[in-house]
């Protein structure tokens, strides 16, 4: 799942972009409002994390921008700014939650974890469909009852399907879910990372859709 992180701090932005990607997420990275306010595809985001103090503006105004222009993921607000005031207006404007810097990052990815399970209606840490289970907190993938291991990728990309079965997935879409938007896309690398998942977990749970794409079961 792709997050987008507006964060000023060319510094923190690395270091914190870095960590959630091995925590299994793809990063992108604005570092203004501006930035934010153009962003080409916010629809492909699953979260954002948003700094409240970026050089060009109020990260609260553009969180209104989104809002204002029908952007509905999940927004945590991640700032030094720690008032009750600021965590009533951030939350006003329709952040879904708010923490204070300094934090650990074992928190804001919980955290980040919880606005993911809200998002898609459930409370459980585990998510299932086509047989098949996957907890995105503790990695854990089982099918059939089987623990299942995967690559971070294949974790992905079964994430994605999980999250959403019976609907068919082009492999640009797939793609744009799986990749920031500086990383090269190769739609042969998705067809071989789809292959590598059939294998692993029966090819019968992932169909092909002629001219369209996949579609996992339901």
């Amino acid at each position: 799942m792709r997050l987008l992180l507006v964060e000023d701090d060319e510094q923190l932005a690395e270091r914190l972009s870095d960590r959630l990607r091995n925590a299994g997420f793809a990063v992108d990275v604005a570092s203004n409002r501006e930035e934010g306010e153009a962003w080409p595809d916010m629809d492909k985001m699953a979260a954002v994390v948003l700094d409240l103090g970026l050089p060009d503006g109020s990260g609260m105004d553009l969180l209104k921008y989104w809002r204002d222009h029908k952007v509905d993921c999940p927004v945590l607000i991640l700032t030094a700014r720690g008032s009750w005031q600021d965590k009533v207006s951030g939350l006003n404007a329709g952040a879904d939650d708010f923490v204070v810097k300094p934090v650990r990052f074992e928190e804001l990815l919980a955290r980040l974890h919880a606005l993911l399970r809200r998002q898609s209606g459930s409370r459980d840490t585990w998510i299932e469909a086509g047989g098949c289970r996957l907890d995105p907190v503790a990695r854990q993938v089982e099918c059939d009852g089987k623990q299942i291991s995967l690559s971070k990728q294949e974790f992905r990309l079964l994430n994605l399907f999980i999250r959403r079965p019976g609907q068919t997935l082009s492999q640009a879409d797939i793609g744009d879910h799986l990749y920031d938007l500086d990383s090269h896309r190769d739609l042969n690398a998705v067809e071989v990372l789809v292959s590598r998942l059939r294998r692993k977990i029966g090819s019968e749970r992932i169909r092909t859709v002629r001219g369209l794409g996949y579609r996992f079961a339901k």
